[in-house]
């Protein structure tokens, strides 16, 4: 009886072997300049941006204004100390970074949305300009 109960396990720890073995290459960070990872990435940046963007309109719509630049996105998820009607925070998981570890630029008023703030991500070489880089301005 002992020996069948032993035989009867070793298919349920093949399959835990197998379910450990997929779950640990499925969490394997891989880094991409270029190709179709590199194109996730970027739409990944551009998701983020459209994501703050709506947070942000739901600030300016408690607050009546935009966060300032020396308040940053961070008013986002805690209540700056002039804004009465703040009702965040805005973001369930905290500030994002963009898909390349950095954090997204913040400005407003925004040098090319003068109405509004500028919002963007330096892109995969993580400097200003250069033509890499993921904003709330442009039509790319």
């Amino acid at each position: 009886m002992a020996v069948m109960t032993n035989l009867a396990t070793i298919p349920l720890m093949v399959a835990g072997l197998l379910v450990a073995g997929v779950a640990g290459c499925a969490g394997t960070p891989t880094v991409a300049t270029s190709g179709p990872a590199a194109d996730v990435r970027v739409t990944v940046a551009r998701t983020d941006i459209t994501n703050l963007g709506m947070a942000l309109d739901a600030f300016e719509v408690d607050c009546g204004r935009y966060p300032p630049t020396k308040e940053g996105l961070g008013a986002l998820i805690d209540p700056p100390a002039n804004a009465k009607a703040w009702r965040g925070p805005y973001l369930k998981k905290g500030l994002p970074k963009d898909p390349w570890g950095n954090p997204y630029v913040y400005r407003c008023p925004g040098r090319h949305t003068p109405g509004g703030y500028d919002l963007h991500s330096f892109g995969p070489d993580g400097k200003d300009g250069g033509g890499d880089d993921v904003d709330n301005w442009s039509r790319k």
